[in-house]
């Protein structure tokens, strides 16, 4: 074997210097990552997942970091991840990173007793209009999503008296992809949400996204913005139980939660194939994460 580990970004990010700090923190993220690993001894290498020069066989594993286009190129990255299984190992899991593409893994998870906000399953090709499935609920607001997603692709806040007018935006989404209906959650406007990076099934830190004023979505690409946070026994009690509910336990997630509307934490979603982990916001976490990754070399 010629490497260790492959660190996995997308095309965009495969210079090592850029003009926007957006692009900088990605390539900073898999430099921390890539020296934590060589400080273990490994050899490491980075390179696009769909690098059609790169040979797979020659590393032993390769974990996902940065591909932040696989959603969005979903019919090439499908074929890609079943040809490179048989060539590499993959961090996390194959079986783990296919349950954790469609975000019907949610449905798993509250079936093992994990809080979710109120949410309705739509499968593909669904008859059912969009008003008659939130007839039966009490919801006030209400969030529309694609099963696969990323980046708040799709991604839609409304009223219930308000159903009418994404109705056609409903009908296209459904005729091609499966959906999450979701009672909108009233607390992230105020306290916002919380990422917490879990290594080897434990806590390691954790960061607070909030959105910026006059919207919902606490991602950067929409003006969020990120800050320190400490957690608590109970919300480690919590993320750490989410996690043990996965089978087999991830490497490495993230678990994104935010409180409900009875104020109770409520996991958001589970990032198991290429979360942002903020290693930059934690001296010690990239040396965890990599300590995690050198106990299966």
């Amino acid at each position: 074997m010629k490497f260790d580990v492959t660190i996995l970004t997308d095309r965009r990010y495969v210079a090592q210097n850029y003009p926007d700090t957006y692009s900088q923190n990605v390539v900073l993220e898999d430099r921390l990552l890539a020296e934590a690993l060589e400080r273990k001894g490994l050899m490491v290498t980075r390179t696009h997942w769909d690098n059609p020069y790169f040979d797979w066989s020659g590393t032993r594993f390769a974990i996902f970091r940065t591909t932040w286009d696989y959603f969005d190129r979903f019919d090439e990255f499908e074929p890609w991840l079943d040809r490179v299984r048989g060539l590499t190992t993959l961090i996390n899991p194959t079986e783990l990173i296919y349950w954790n593409i469609d975000k019907f893994y949610l449905r798993d998870l509250e079936k093992q007793g994990v809080n979710l906000p109120p949410t309705i399953f739509i499968e593909r090709g669904e008859t059912k209009p969009l008003q008659e499935l939130l007839a039966s609920t009490t919801w006030q607001e209400v969030i529309l999503k694609p099963s696969v997603s990323g980046a708040a692709r799709h991604t839609y806040r409304f009223k219930k008296e308000d159903t009418a007018d994404y109705t056609s935006i409903f009908n296209e989404l459904v005729s091609s992809e499966r959906l999450l209906l979701q009672e909108f959650q009233t607390n992230i406007l105020t306290k916002g949400e919380v990422a917490f990076m879990v290594f080897g099934g434990k806590y390691s830190h954790a960061i607070l996204k909030k959105a910026k004023a006059g919207d919902f979505r606490v991602q950067d690409d929409f003006g969020g913005t990120v800050h320190p946070y400490e957690a608590n026994p109970e919300e480690i009690a919590f993320i750490e139980k989410a996690i043990a509910a996965c089978s087999p336990v991830p490497l490495y997630a993230r678990v994104d939660v935010i409180w409900d509307n009875h104020g109770a934490l409520c996991l958001g979603e589970l990032e198991m194939i290429e979360p942002e982990l903020w290693f930059r916001m934690n001296d010690a976490s990239a040396d965890q994460l990599a300590e995690a990754i050198f106990a299966i070399c």
